[in-house]
This record gives structure tokens, C-alpha cells and sequence, in this order.
């Protein structure tokens, strides 16, 4: 099918699926492979020749029919060229950068980035000789001064990890290509229905499938997907790093790319509505959330973005640390649990401090990040609002 005149809901049904070529099963097989046979010698050594393109199919670490359903649909949805799919979000973001750099060179790092990818840049990236600058992230195309000669990666993350700043891409794209960088994007928060990473400049978007994609915390799943001038390199760091993701969370992949737009608009709505509810609450100082109309983000967040993931953060005002473990321990509805993009709500503290080198956070209390799951937003109010109470009984109590 030619997804260039079809609508999103379309392309996430139809992408991927050729039931005719399967005696008529509406889904792919999921193929369990290492070993791939092929009828001759010429054909085994011909094999050589095209293992790089997306459709080849010449051992199993490097992606079975299975494996390029997922790939080719998410890449077809986001507007890329094609796509990789890895056993991690983390797997997708260092090998992205890997596949990128060599020793000597240099990364320009959004300050707010994903802890993890943070940890790989000062350990991992350090070791090999490639040196990381953080920037702010709301320096738009003010990074052309911080690019050097040898800067070849502009890594973005909007919004940003915890604290959920809207990065301008168009413009860091437009300084970074000027001066030969190439421009990564961790788009798991806008997935590949929200945000069209390629048409604001991006050359290679990443994403936690782990979240959203599968959307039902079950599987791990990383997929990179590149514009046609980065994708044989990506691809070539990929394999050399030994990276592949496994057939049956592939298949989770492709069962919860069928649903993402329906399952998106829940957590988008349910988001919007928690976000607003605890703007009104005199416990909390500061509500982080872009599609909010005074988000500082906001203006940003409608120019690239056609809808809101269930994930924001707040600040509270100053309390105690023993109040808000009070507030936090009895909830009913809201798991807590690192990831997110599942079914469920979540809720975990937070401290932005430990993850910034180039800006300050100065919130005065204490923050917290939730995850709007696809319970009734009653109960999901009615949940949070018996936390503040115990809080708020903490605190008297003091």
C-alpha cells in the first residue's frame, strides 16, 4: 500500500499486512529464525551484496518479515526513509550515536536528555574518546555558537526528559546542517503519529517502542528510523554492535501499532484533564505539561506536534519529602514504576537536578511525573485528590 494519500488510522490498520501472501491471515507470522537457508551458492553469496537494504532477509539477527513489517510501518508513519528495529529504547539511542562518531569528535546533548543516554555519553562515549557537550534546550538556533568543527551529532529530546521543555527543531536542524552535523531526535513522547520528526529537519528519530508502540508494558523494543542519506550507516553500526530485537516483542510491536491512534487519544485526553484538574490545586506549584495554553512550551508544541502522550510532570510546593511518600504510598490507581506509555497510570518522584549540567532547576519543591494511563478520569482525580489529603494530614501533623 502507498501510504503518501492516506490518513494515520488508515496507514496504522494497513501498513505492514499483505494477508494474501500469508494464506489470508490478517497478521504477519511471526517467524522464529537464526539460520537462513538459500537454495544455492550464488544466491548464499549474493546474499553478501544485499544484506544492507530494508527487505533482505540473510540471517536472523538482522531481521526476519517479521521484524520488517514493524520497521517499515513505523518509518512509513513518521515520514523516514526506513527503520531498525533494536531490544531497547537505550539500544536505539546509543547505537544511533555510535553509528555516528568516532574518536575525536564531539556530541551536543540536550540537557535534559534521558538519564541512561546521559550515563552512556559520560562513561561509555568518554571511553572511545568522543567528548558530550549539554545545552540548553530551549537555545534554538543559538546552538549554532556551541557547534564545532568536529561536532557531529546534535542530539534533541523534546519535550525533554522529566522536566518537559519544547525544543525548537527546525531551527537547531537549520544551524546543525549548516555546519555538517547531523540532527537525532528522541521522539518517544510525540511517537510517530504526533510528531513528524523528518519534516522539521531530523535525520535519525528514535524511539522507546517499549512505550507507546507496544503500549501494554510487556516487551522491550527499540526502533531508529533515518532519513535515506543515514541509513546505511546507521544500519551498519547496528549490526556491528551486535543489536537485534526479539520476534515475539516484535510481534507486540506490530499488535500495539494497530491500536496506537485509539489508545493515544485516551491518554492524550486523560493527560490534558489531570494537567488542568491539578493546576487548581493549592498543594501544586507548577504543572509541566506543553499542551496546556500558559505551558511556556505550548506555542512550540502545536506548531510540531498534533497531539499530547498521558506523560507530565508538576512541582509541588514545599513539603516535607515524609508528606509526599505519605501522599504517594496509598494511591489505588497510579503504579509506581520507571517507564511508562502502558495502559496503566503511574506515578513516581522525581529530581531534575541530578540530570543537568548546562541549566539550573531551581523549583523550590519537591516534583513528581505521571503517567495518565486509560482508567475513567474520575477515579484517576478521585485517586489523587485522597493523596493530597493524606499530604496535606502529613503536613498538620508535622
Amino acid at each position: 500500500m502507498s501510504p503518501s494519500h492516506r490518513k494515520p488510522n488508515t496507514l496504522l490498520t494497513h501498513l505492514g499486512r499483505e494477508p494474501m501472501k500469508q494464506h489470508g491471515a490478517v497478521n504477519p507470522p511471526v517467524y522464529h529464525a537464526s539460520t537462513i537457508l538459500f537454495e544455492d551458492v550464488e544466491s548464499l553469496r549474493a546474499a553478501k551484496d544485499v544484506r544492507m537494504r530494508p527487505d533482505a532477509v540473510t540471517y536472523g539477527r538482522m531481521g526476519t518479515p517479521t521484524t520488517m513489517a514493524l520497521q517499515d510501518s513505523v518509518a512509513a508513519l513518521e515520514g523516514g526513509y526506513a527503520g531498525i528495529a533494536v531490544s531497547s529504547g537505550l539500544a536505539a539511542v546509543t547505537a544511533s550515536i555510535m553509528s555516528l562518531v568516532q574518536a575525536g569528535d564531539h556530541v551536543l546533548m540536550t540537557d535534559p536528555v534521558y538519564g541512561p543516554a546521559r550515563a552512556f555519553c559520560d562513561s561509555t562515549l568518554a571511553k572511545f574518546g568522543v567528548e558530550t557537550s549539554y545545552y540548553d534546550p530551549l537555545i534554538g538556533s543559538g546552538i549554532a555558537s556551541l557547534i564545532r568543527e568536529n561536532t557531529r551529532i546534535v542530539f534533541t529530546e523534546s519535550p525533554g526528559s522529566q522536566t518537559f521543555e519544547v525544543q525548537d527543531i527546525p531551527a537547531i536542524a537549520e544551524a546543525a546542517h549548516a555546519a555538517g552535523a547531523a540532527v537525532l531526535m528522541d521522539n518517544t513522547w510525540g511517537t510517530p503519529l504526533y510528531c513528524k520528526s523528518f519534516e522539521l529537519g531530523v535525520d535519525v528519530s528514535i524511539h522507546a517502542g517499549t512505550k507507546y508502540i507496544v503500549g501494554h508494558s510487556d516487551a522491550m523494543l527499540g526502533i531508529i528510523v533515518t532519513s535515506e542519506a543515514f541509513y546505511e550507516k546507521v544500519r551498519r553500526g547496528v549490526m556491528s554492535l551486535g543489536h537485534s530485537a526479539a520476534p515475539d516483542d516484535v510481534f507486540l510491536g506490530l499488535r500495539g501499532f494497530r491500536t496506537l491512534s485509539v489508545r493515544l487519544e485516551q491518554h492524550h485526553k486523560n493527560g490534558v484533564a489531570l494537567a488542568t484538574w491539578l493546576q487548581q490545586r493549592p498543594e501544586v506549584a507548577r504543572v509541566m505539561h506543553p499542551a496546556l495554553p500558559d505551558d511556556p512550551g505550548h506555542e512550540l508544541w502545536k506548531r510540531d506536534f498534533s497531539g499530547a502522550c498521558g506523560l507530565f510532570g508538576l512541582v509541588l510546593h514545599p513539603v516535607a519529602q515524609s508528606a509526599v511518600d505519605e501522599m504517594l504510598n496509598h494511591l489505588e490507581l497510579y503504579g509506581m514504576g520507571y517507564s511508562w506509555g502502558g495502559f496503566e497510570s503511574l506515578i513516581v518522584p522525581t529530581d531534575p537536578r541530578s540530570i543537568r549540567t548546562a541549566t539550573d532547576w531551581n523549583a523550590q519543591g519537591p516534583s513528581l511525573r505521571i503517567h495518565a494511563g486509560l482508567e475513567d478520569i474520575d477515579d484517576l482525580i478521585a485517586d489523587l485528590e485522597a493523596g493530597f489529603e493524606r499530604l496535606n494530614r502529613a503536613v498538620a501533623a508535622e
